[in-house]
């Protein structure tokens, strides 16, 4: 009897929750047309904005480094799953593919970009990146409209500094050996930071780079560029040390070159001017003479065999990146979406339109009924 009496509960709890569900659903559909109307609106609204987005195109490259073969490949596959890379655990590569979105996001990275000439598809525009981030941007008027507030805050802050901000657009990027960026060019600096993004898989290595501009050829040209910077940045770092010592290694092959010609034409001068001659000091001159010039030549071979050796460590440690998917110029725009856009604000809309509907019209009606009520109960006391 219990159980009985429980399913019946349950039961009745089930019918009562559906037609709620149905007073509900008709209370909204009592309303349609404050419904539509509100949809109505939205969608209006969602077609200005999204047409007053400025669109941007965006460019992606595929980046595969080169791989070598490793006796835990099973573990490293494990590893990448936990978000732990062991495939440079063996301290060959002290520069993890982790790095290159710091790499890319680093100031040094970002301020060599300022002076990358740019020109877009139109051939209208024809300069660096810089001046094309800071004249020909194209923004938006509800963003203009949202930061003239502060821009007004800003002008008038300009008027109290005075001479300070001409000096400080007056910037050479570096001072002392360390970055000095005035604000506006620090402002060019985070807008491009913005425009870049990059992407490694942890367990294949593979990088992935896109770059959003306004236009699309200037968006396939950086991305092209920063793809060369970043893989010259890897390059010199993982051949630092080897290049370092080829360096070294030339010196010293230039001064046992040195060395062994200057026996050499000491030996060839002193044989010269001592021919016919038997006398034991000048034979044991030129056995000393002699002696000089093997070894310097013995010194000079062996410092050859090892620049050949550096040259050679230098190309085998250079890393080999292969261009998966390569620059290419975008035809369509990726931002905005105008139909994400048009339905956010439709379904946003009909959301807010259904609370009013269900729950905050009653709330304020009932609200205005307590204030008309007490109203005359306040002027009799």
């Amino acid at each position: 009897m219990v159980e009985e009496n429980k399913k019946d509960a349950s039961q009745k709890e089930t019918i009562e929750q559906e037609i709620d569900l149905i007073e509900l659903a008709q209370k909204i559909w009592a309303e349609r047309r404050l419904m539509l109307k509100v949809c109505g609106i939205a969608a209006i609204v969602a077609i200005v904005v999204a047409f007053s987005i400025p669109k941007e195109y965006a460019t992606t490259v595929t980046l595969a480094p080169e791989t070598s073969s490793n006796a835990a490949g099973g573990m490293s596959a494990l590893a990448a799953m936990a978000g732990i890379n062991i495939k440079n655990a063996n301290g060959d590569d002290a520069l993890s593919p982790d790095l290159y979105p710091d790499i890319v996001n680093s100031t040094p990275f970002l301020v060599d970009l300022f002076n990358v000439r740019v020109k877009s598809l139109d051939e209208k525009i024809d300069t660096t990146l810089y001046n094309y981030m800071e004249e020909h941007q194209r923004r938006s008027w509800i963003g203009a409209v949202l930061t003239s507030p502060f821009r007004a805050i800003g002008w008038v802050g300009s008027l109290f500094r005075g001479e300070e901000d001409e000096e400080e657009s007056e910037s050479s990027y570096m001072k002392d050996g360390l970055f000095s960026l005035s604000h506006k060019e620090d402002g060019i600096m985070g807008a491009i930071k913005g425009c870049i993004s990059v992407e490694v898989d942890k367990e294949t290595g593979v990088t992935v780079l896109t770059v959003h501009m306004q236009d699309p050829l200037i968006s396939a040209t950086v991305t092209d560029t920063v793809m060369h910077n970043l893989q010259k940045y890897i390059t010199d770092y993982r051949t630092n040390k080897a290049r370092h010592d080829l360096a070294f290694t030339e010196q010293l092959y230039a001064e046992a070159k040195a060395d062994y010609e200057e026996t050499q034409q000491e030996y060839a001068n002193f044989v010269d001017s001592n021919q016919n001659i038997i006398r034991q000091s000048a034979m044991v001159e030129q056995e000393r003479l002699q002696n000089e010039m093997n070894l310097a030549y013995q010194v000079y071979t062996q410092v050859a065999q090892q620049l050949q050796m550096a040259k050679a460590k230098v190309q085998e440690i250079t890393p080999v990146y292969t261009v998966v998917q390569p620059a290419t110029v975008p035809l369509k725009a990726a931002k905005p979406s105008k139909m994400l856009i048009l339905i956010g604000f439709v379904f946003l809309a009909g959301i807010g339109c259904s609370c009013w509907i269900l729950f905050l019209r009653d709330m304020v009606q009932e609200r205005k009924k307590k204030q008309l009520s007490g109203t005359p109960q306040a002027e009799i006391l």
